[in-house]
């Protein structure tokens, strides 16, 4: 019954309602109640992940005819990445499904970007399995239409701090921010990145996340915190 309710927020039926059931399923649940770590999300989320560049790139090949090959990359990355997929997965109440462990529970995990990011990629992943790439391209751009509208009216994701402390540093005179990996640690199904956003070697502002861009975006949002709290002529 919470699947059909469930189906029903997001406009779609199941042929399989396995394959809904094991996008919802974190390992943490498992590992507590039992199951092979294949009858979690993982394996489709590695999928949907593939389902949604796919469906986003082709969105922005047909819409932005005359943008060269780098804008459509710095777009995409803007689009789809895990702040903004959890932000949509919030939207849709995605967190109130997901099947997990009592420990990761009662840490925060049916609300931390990772778990929630996972959750809308794995999702697509079933849809793509259950109805073929079509049926998963026309959710993923619905879904994802406040911002991809967004984008159309004002030339600009929701959020991009990359591209706003960029403006910041050159308007200062200053080189270009640099991103540098400190570290990754994780399991291979799971990984945490750690990067540092520099100027010149000079290190202002830190990040960390599931993937690089991730981890980037997080040390610029970090860099532009650190900036606004300290005098204007500081960075």
């Amino acid at each position: 019954m919470a699947n059909r309710l469930l189906e029903a927020d997001l406009g779609v039926t199941f042929r399989e309602p396995g394959l809904l059931q094991q996008a919802l399923v974190h390992r943490s649940y498992l590992n507590e109640q039992g199951g092979r770590p294949s009858d979690s999300y993982e394996r489709l989320e590695f999928l949907g992940d593939a389902v949604i560049e796919v469906a986003v790139s082709t969105w922005l090949y047909e819409f932005l005819p005359n943008q060269s090959e780098g804008d459509l990359t710095k777009a995409r990355a803007n689009l789809v990445c895990g702040e903004s997929l959890a932000r949509i997965a919030r939207r849709l109440g995605l967190g109130d499904h997901v099947l997990l462990g009592k420990g990761e529970e009662a840490t925060g995990g049916r609300q931390r970007e990772s778990t929630l990011a996972a959750t809308m990629e794995s999702i697509v992943a079933a849809l793509y399995l259950d109805q073929g790439f079509e049926a998963a391209r026309g959710f993923v751009l619905r879904i994802m239409s406040p911002e991809l509208d967004r984008f159309l009216l004002q030339g600009t994701t929701p959020d991009n701090p990359k591209s706003r402390l960029q403006e910041y540093i050159q308007g200062m005179g200053r080189p270009t921010p640099k991103y540098q990996l400190t570290s990754s640690r994780g399991p291979d199904h799971d990984p945490w990145f750690d990067i540092e956003v520099l100027v010149e070697s000079e290190v202002i502002g830190q990040g960390q996340g599931r993937k690089k861009a991730d981890a980037e975006r997080a040390a610029a949002k970090d860099a532009l915190e650190r900036i606004e709290s300290q005098p204007p002529q500081a960075v």
